[in-house]
């Protein structure tokens, strides 16, 4: 809610303003006029009058984009001199997602988030929790012989990820895991032997980094989630399959943040159940 503001406040605001974007500009009076379409003299009173009247809207807008700020900035309703255009493209980027193990701009946000808490809705088991032989299974299709390398130089990355100072939240469906356990689906084809190792290290790991690490199990039919990451109250990002949308404002992070904690309260399987729920499916 804006604060309501006393006219020759407000008046004497925008005079301040209009002298800080033109130093931070290194423009000059007449420049400004020319590209406003008035006369120097009109910018000049702008800056040094002492009323409280305030320029028509054409004025403002006009001095506003020649100096490369917003209008309502200039007026003091916002504390943001960036125009929207200029909020928008900073606060949201769409970035290529690689079919990889961590490709390099997931392993930078977790670098940038190193500290925080990390609440993560993956697409299917997440790498970090993987076997080497389940990643082997999993990526040979596309990765042929370069597997092998992929996981290796990845092997560091997702060490680093375990070992940071930040706690883990993952929230992933109940019919992934069933899916898994069954074969079926996404893991058709994926051998028994396979299945019931990564069962027994998922639970091991689970146990042994446990509270750090806290995986939950929702029922899709009744809460449904995109792959989603919120790195603490940095960003929030969504993944598309072949793009990462990243949102950097605050509304849209705690948004995110909210839809995630909804998960965890109504979770079929808290993280503290986990083992004895793997335990009941390992063969």
């Amino acid at each position: 809610m804006i604060e309501k503001t006393d006219k020759r406040t407000r008046a004497q605001l925008f005079r301040a303003r209009l002298a800080q974007a033109l130093e931070a500009k290194h423009t000059t009076q007449s420049a400004l006029a020319r590209a406003a379409g008035v006369d120097r003299s009109t910018i000049s009173q702008l800056l040094k009058g002492q009323g409280a009247r305030l320029p028509n809207a054409q004025l403002v807008a006009e001095c506003a984009a020649h100096l490369g700020v917003s209008a309502d900035w200039l007026l003091g309703l916002s504390e943001r001199p960036e125009s929207a255009a200029d909020l928008l493209a900073t606060s949201l980027t769409l970035t290529k997602a690689r079919r990889a193990l961590v490709d390099e701009q997931i392993f930078a946000w977790h670098q940038e988030a190193a500290g925080y808490k990390i609440r993560h809705v993956p697409a299917a088991l997440p790498d970090m929790l993987k076997t080497r032989a389940m990643l082997e299974w999993e990526y040979t299709p596309h990765l042929g012989r370069t597997t092998d390398q992929a996981i290796g130089a990845s092997e560091d990355r997702l060490a680093f990820m375990r070992d940071s100072r930040s706690d883990y939240e993952i929230a992933l469906p109940l019919h992934e895991v069933t899916s898994f356990t069954t074969a079926t689906g996404y893991y058709q084809g994926l051998p028994d032997d396979i299945r019931a190792a990564q069962l027994i290290h998922l639970r091991n790991l689970h146990e042994q980094l446990y509270p750090s690490l806290r995986l939950y199990l929702f029922d899709a039919r009744q809460l449904f989630s995109s792959p989603i990451t919120v790195f603490g109250p940095l960003l929030a990002v969504l993944y598309l399959g072949a793009n990462y949308v990243a949102f950097r404002d605050r509304d849209r992070v705690q948004a995110f943040t909210r839809h995630f904690d909804q998960l965890v309260r109504e979770a079929k399987v808290p993280a503290r159940n986990l083992p004895s729920f793997l335990d009941s499916l390992t063969p």
